[in-house]
């Protein structure tokens, strides 16, 4: 059955493969579900609510991506939309929470739309090679960035914006988590380089027992005040399905008499603008590492893949959550050996499970556990600039802008508007836009972002 579901043998792999991978990217991405809820609890919703819909968004989404399209790229709550829907929506501009959801709403629905129409696949099909190789190794560095902000080896700091943990400070919370994310760095690399399989997976778990052992100890002490939590799970209050009501189909209850017309429309545009770059940056990332495209880097079947986040996005707005995703964590199950949607259906169920039954135990893997993965994870996937010709500057420039402004500009989707005015420009200037047969569609695109830079 799960043969003639996936096609593994035709994607050459095989149920234990995919399993691991599935697992491996749940892993990676389980701090949603600790994420999530404190982020959209700021704008005044149910956090208990907003962790089984984020549980449940997450598991539709991935299982949509299953069956519509047969891709190991998973779903959830993304990371930067949910910090727009609290501080700049819902703080920023005193919009109830219920409104902002309504505009999550409407913003899956023009998804879908353009996902039937082609419109997004077309701008996929749109995009220079190098720009795809770019945006592969670009969220390479952001996502191995992620992992050493959640381990916390990088840290703040005013003069230089940022710099390295002083391990002697605050050595029992912080402190033992990052040398334990260093540890944890070098056990997945030798695992990886003795091919274990499994490696990612086994270097989390590694890394979250080691940290247990360290608290059991004494070397580790939790500090809340500093973002460092136990790591015993608590299960004293594990049903956090039976307080969805709370977010469930609030969006059709909202009073559109409190914001103007024009201002939901930008709340609007706005996640319309970051989702679709944002997705269609992790497709072209994630796909280009696992060797999914094409000779003439187009991803098959792309148009399931739109339609899958496209309906989670509707979908998980009627739940409570904000915009639902394809996750760059997808990258650590294709790294895996993942190559089919049951690395999506098994990382879905996973999240179900956790929001019915063990939401306590997985959001008890702290962020140090999961920055291992990160790393390694994003050291494989900058690989993919050695596909880029950097002595064409037409190509290598605008490339190196994409790749360098994704981690800087802390942003998949500001990284991807980089390259395309600077792919678009530098051509056309030097006289090489004709030979390089640039898309009509790359200049209105170019156009776009720069309109977005000027009026946003």
């Amino acid at each position: 059955m799960l043969e003639k579901l996936f096609k593994l043998k035709e994607n050459k792999t095989d149920v234990r493969t995919e399993v691991v991978a599935g697992i491996t990217t749940f892993m990676t991405m389980a701090y949603i579900l600790a994420v999530n809820p404190g982020m959209l609890g700021a704008s005044g919703m149910n956090s208990n609510a907003v962790l089984a819909a984020t549980a449940l968004a997450s598991f539709l989404g991935c299982i949509l991506m299953a069956v519509l399209a047969n891709y190991p790229f998973a779903l959830a709550p993304g990371m930067g939309l949910n910090a727009y829907f609290t501080y700049s929506v819902c703080i920023g501009m005193n919009v109830d929470w219920r409104i902002a959801l309504a505009a999550v709403f409407v913003e899956g629905l023009i998804f879908i739309v353009l996902s039937l129409t082609n419109v997004r696949e077309a701008i996929f099909n749109a995009i220079p090679l190098t720009l795809k190789y770019a945006v592969s190794g670009g969220i390479g560095l952001f996502i191995a960035f992620i992992g050493l902000q959640g381990a916390k080896l990088c840290v703040a700091e005013a003069s230089t914006l940022v710099t390295y943990q002083h391990f002697n400070e605050n050595f029992n919370s912080v402190g033992i988590g990052a040398v334990l994310a260093l540890i944890g760095v070098l056990l997945t690399a030798v695992l990886l380089i003795k091919k274990v399989k499994g490696a990612i997976l086994f270097g989390i778990i590694g890394t979250y027992l080691l940290g247990i052992i360290c608290q059991i100890v004494g070397l580790y002490v939790p500090n809340p005040e500093l973002g460092m939590y136990s790591l015993y799970p608590d299960f004293s209050n594990w049903f956090v399905l039976g307080e969805l009501p709370a977010t469930f189909g609030q969006l059709f209850k909202a009073d559109f008499t409190s914001i103007r017309v024009m201002d939901f429309i930008v709340v609007i545009f706005a996640f319309l603008f970051v989702d679709i770059f944002d997705t269609l940056g992790t497709l072209m990332g994630v796909a280009s590492k696992a060797d999914m495209l094409d000779k003439d880097g187009r991803l098959p079947r792309i148009r399931g893949a739109l339609l899958a986040d496209a309906v989670a996005t509707s979908a998980g707005a009627v739940l409570g959550t904000s915009t639902t995703t394809t996750y760059v964590e997808s990258s650590s199950g294709v790294s895996e050996g993942g190559r089919t949607g049951l690395t999506s259906a098994v990382t879905g169920i996973l999240f179900l499970l956790s929001g019915l039954f063990l939401a306590p135990l997985f959001m008890a893997i702290p962020s140090f556990a999961t920055a291992p993965a990160l790393i390694v994870v994003g050291c494989m996937m900058i690989s993919s600039v050695l596909k880029i010709d950097f002595n064409d500057f037409s190509e290598g420039i605008p490339a190196f802008l994409a790749l360098a402004a994704m981690p800087l500009m802390y942003s998949i989707s500001e990284g991807i508007a980089v390259g395309f005015i600077s792919y678009v420009v530098i051509n056309l200037l030097a006289g090489k836009a004709k030979s390089k047969k640039i898309s009509p569609l790359m200049y209105v695109l170019a156009i776009l972002f720069v309109c977005k830079y000027i009026f946003l």
